[in-house]
């Protein structure tokens, strides 16, 4: 089972800015297709919402015309779909607002966003273009996490991910799992919940051994999941962080590093 990342792993990142060209190389939409010729299997796992990776999919020829419909793992492992049609086989929520209470009284500007499945994300305020797939609908932030979710971003283009990072592990977030992203960008998510959560599901469900699972990742949301798979790889421009965290390292997404690492599998 191949497990791929889109954000900075399938998609090359808009230099200066916090979104992806969306665009598939030749060379690694190639190399994904000789995965599903060889007969593996081919997940996406992303912190992306379900909606925001249906046209991923699309764009790689997932699922092949002849084969089997698609596993994803959305929402940084707490939503499993198939697809097509997009069915939710599995969700993990939580209450989120106590966390989002804690982040928002250092970081009362920030922006807040929930999924509305389908259509887009309610937001307190809208995000930078680009930074989120379909609508933002305005919402009070209470009203956003007055009932269950299953994950909760919060971003401050005024602060920096170092800022976020040593905020969220000075407030312990307890009952609530997090990672920050590139930018000053948090996700919040379940306790125990990961895209290796996810991914261990998914594994279960097609009858695939943990040692028999190739990942490629490059962000923060990728560390469990490069530790849990049989073989991690981090992309080459990723954090030392993630990099020390794989079992190696590729090129870059600019330089087509998923193509690089399948390649040596399936040549």
């Amino acid at each position: 089972m191949v497990a791929l990342d889109i954000d900075g792993t399938l998609l090359k990142w808009v230099e200066g800015a916090g979104t992806t060209h969306e665009e598939i190389s030749p060379a690694v939409h190639d190399a994904v297709r000789r995965v599903l010729d060889r007969g593996a299997h081919v997940v996406l796992s992303s912190g992306r919402s379900p909606h925001g990776m249906v046209r991923i999919a699309d764009l790689l020829g997932l699922p092949a015309a002849d084969g089997d419909r698609l596993w994803v793992v959305a929402s940084n492992g707490a939503v499993v779909f198939r697809y097509p049609p997009l069915e939710v086989v599995h969700e993990e929520t939580f209450d989120a607002a106590p966390a989002v209470a804690a982040v928002l009284e250092h970081h009362p500007e920030a922006l807040v966003a929930v999924e509305e499945r389908g259509v887009g994300y309610r937001v307190n305020r809208h995000f930078p273009l680009g930074e989120l797939s379909g609508d933002m609908i305005i919402t009070e932030v209470d009203d956003l996490v007055a009932g269950p979710v299953s994950r909760v971003i919060i971003r401050d283009p005024e602060a920096t991910a170092e800022d976020f990072v040593e905020l969220a592990a000075r407030l312990g977030l307890h009952g609530t799992d997090y990672v920050v992203g590139w930018t000053a960008w948090l996700d919040l998510s379940p306790v125990g919940v990961s895209k290796a959560s996810g991914l261990a599901l998914v594994a279960e469900r097609l009858g695939v051994g943990q040692g028999d699972v190739l990942a490629i990742g490059d962000g923060r949301n990728d560390l469990e999941m490069l530790r849990w798979a049989g073989r991690g790889v981090a992309m080459g421009q990723a954090v030392e962080e993630v990099r020390a965290a794989a079992d190696g390292v590729t090129e870059t997404v600019y330089d087509d590093g998923v193509a690089t690492e399948l390649g040596r599998w399936f040549p």
